[in-house]
């Protein structure tokens, strides 16, 4: 019999077939029992042909319509789908060929970019590949490997060498360190990366670099670059001009016919980096013409000063360095100098120290 795939037709089928099979065999025992040859013989044929229109039947329905292929093109076109979205999704994000500043993040306290750096180091982009240049806090890791330490130690030609680079702190003490160029896959993901220090055993970490912001291009630069040196040219000019006509004379204490006693004036430091400051305004004291200030800094990272030739330690280190200088004058920006210990060595930085004279008073008892 005729194999169905329409439902409904190869309900009515089975149907027919069981009704033919039924009277084929009745005719048959009849046959035996009567011997009517000839009318058994007709009506076997009958029900043959009606059995092959019944199987033809079906087999158009099922070239009409067949649901298991239509099934299987709707299946093949959905899962075709995610595949060019994957790919739309993975063209949108992708970063331009350039230089970037971005994020830099490591699974630990003792890996990390140096923080003179604000946690940022350049991405660079090259024909869609990405490597982030990053600075460390020393030269106590010496290489790294893009993976983990147990393949770093099979492939010693995939070690990543260091550069020498030089930060700048925000008491604008200046360091070399080691920095390298470390290769990445994705952004917003993290991968593996193994370093190894001066004791020569690898350690596994695990970095991700995210939020990158393009920098300005290097034509771009030298446009902005001219036109910043002629308004530095007009601006200096103009500077030159005033300068000429202001005093470079300093005032002394006799001058001003200050006498024996406490006072506070107005200080105004610079240099460094410009986080550094000291208290003001300030506490000056006058004995026999001599003159005392009291300078109290910002930070208690500050063990000696330095004016002229002589060194003075801090009388305090509560709430900042506080130190008690001489101070041969007023209105000038006087040069000092004083070493900080905030970094990983001492180091000494040039300030100058501004006491305005037009703002002394007698000190409050």
């Amino acid at each position: 019999m005729g194999i169905c795939y329409d439902t409904n037709i190869c309900h009515i089928c089975n149907l027919v077939n069981d009704v033919l099979c039924n009277s084929y065999r009745q005719f048959a025992k009849e046959r035996v029992k009567t011997g009517m040859r000839r009318k058994c013989m007709v009506a076997c044929l009958v029900l043959t042909m009606a059995a092959a229109l019944c199987a033809a039947g079906c087999g158009a329905a099922q070239s009409d319509s067949d649901p298991e292929s239509e099934s299987v093109s709707v299946s093949a076109e959905s899962e075709a789908e995610p595949e060019d979205t994957a790919e739309n999704s993975a063209s949108e994000t992708a970063l331009e060929d350039g230089v970037y500043q971005a994020e830099f993040s490591t699974d630990s306290s003792m890996f990390h970019i140096n923080e003179a750096c604000d946690g940022k180091g350049t991405l660079t982009v090259e024909d869609g590949v990405m490597t982030i240049h990053v600075s460390l806090v020393s030269k106590n890791i010496v290489n790294l490997y893009y993976g983990t330490a147990e393949e770093a130690l099979e492939d010693e030609a995939g070690w990543i060498q260091p550069t020498e680079d030089e930060v700048t702190y925000s008491d604008g003490y200046t360091e070399t360190v080691y920095g390298f160029d470390i290769p990445v896959p994705a952004l917003d993901e993290e991968y593996a990366v193994a370093i190894i220090g001066t004791k020569g055993t690898w350690y596994d970490h695990t970095v991700s670099v995210s939020d990158p912001v393009a920098l300005e291009s290097e034509d771009s630069a030298a446009e902005g670059g001219d036109s910043e040196t002629a308004d530095d040219d007009t601006a200096g000019n103009e500077t030159g001009a005033a300068g000429e006509e202001e005093t470079t004379e300093k005032t002394s204490a006799e001058s001003l016919g200050l006498e024996d006693g406490s006072y506070t004036i107005e200080v105004t430091l610079e240099g460094g980096t410009g986080r550094a400051d000291i208290e003001s305004p300030a506490t000056i004291t006058i004995s026999g013409g001599t003159v005392t200030a009291q300078i109290t800094w910002s930070s208690s990272n500050y063990d000696y000063m330095i004016v002229g030739e002589e060194q003075y330690l801090p009388v305090s280190t509560e709430d900042g360095s506080v130190f008690e200088i001489s101070v041969d004058a007023f209105d000038y920006a006087m040069e000092v100098t004083a070493d900080t210990t905030a970094m990983s060595e001492p180091h000494e930085i040039e300030y100058t120290i501004y006491f305005d004279s037009s703002t002394i008073s007698t000190a409050e008892e």
